[in-house]
């Protein structure tokens, strides 16, 4: 089984991030009979949108994976993997994957090779073929003793971090989010606008399009997930700079429990 090396994990890490499938206006479900592209008007609005501070506080997954990205580019391994257990516990499978790496690599952690595949069998409980792949090269290169220990370890990172748990908690931060920015119980976003900083000037934009279903719809965000990682590789529309304050306290929370 052939070895991957951690950069191809990291950028596709990254490009899930940009939901490509969304930015460019087509469906998944559309997406065989209609050409992607990156040049749709929309797509930069829906970028500016992605990367707001507002955006990323209702997907907790998305910001602390860029979190952790930020902080693998900086050299600061350890926060990564502060960031990337927190983007694990909504249900992101990059970042468990991100774990997974780092433990095999022993990057910014003391190595575990058990570890590292008890985490990718999580990451690939989904069946993404990319981290179906990787999970499978884990299990080929270990020991019977680590299989053993492996199989152990993955009970309790199932209980914690297995989309059976992490799903309803990333989607109660979700309909929260959008429940406390509308004033509507059912989220209903009537006239509002959304101001977004940007690095070139503040943006506005149309609450029906920031509250849109295919950003703020479990069944629809976790379709796209789906539908990006089973079929990387097939365009991005890029994320600029993340809108974030950095005296942000959650992004120093030691607690990642208390963080949403």
């Amino acid at each position: 089984m052939r070895q991957f090396p951690l950069v191809p994990l990291l950028v596709l890490a990254l490009c899930a991030a940009a939901a490509p499938a969304f930015a460019t206006g087509v469906e998944p479900a559309d997406a065989s009979r209609t050409p992607r592209t990156t040049e749709r008007p929309d797509a930069v609005r829906d970028s500016t949108i992605i990367s707001s501070e507002a955006f990323l506080s209702g997907h907790p997954d998305m910001r602390w994976r860029l979190a952790g990205l930020e902080a693998e580019k900086l050299g600061r391994a350890g926060d990564a993997i502060t960031y990337y257990r927190r983007a694990a516990r909504f249900a992101d499978k990059p970042s468990q994957g991100l774990l997974a790496e780092a433990y095999w690599l022993g990057r910014g952690v003391e190595q575990d090779r058990a570890l590292a595949y008890a985490w990718m069998d999580l990451a690939a409980e989904r069946g993404y073929p990319f981290l179906l792949a990787k999970r499978e090269a884990y299990w080929n290169a270990l020991s019977e003793a680590e299989r053993e220990r492996a199989l152990e370890l993955g009970t309790a990172l199932y209980a914690e971090y297995g989309d059976e748990v992490a799903k309803p908690r990333m989607e109660q931060v979700m309909r929260r989010e959008r429940r406390n920015v509308t004033g509507s119980r059912t989220g209903h976003v009537g006239a509002l606008t959304i101001m977004i900083p940007t690095p070139g000037g503040t943006r506005t934009v149309d609450a029906s399009h920031y509250y849109a279903d295919k950003f703020w719809n479990p069944n629809l965000y976790w379709r796209w997930q789906d539908y990006d990682w089973k079929k990387p590789g097939m365009g991005v529309v890029e994320v600029g700079t993340v809108m974030t304050d950095e005296n942000d306290p959650r992004l120093e929370a030691e607690d990642p429990a208390v963080v949403d």
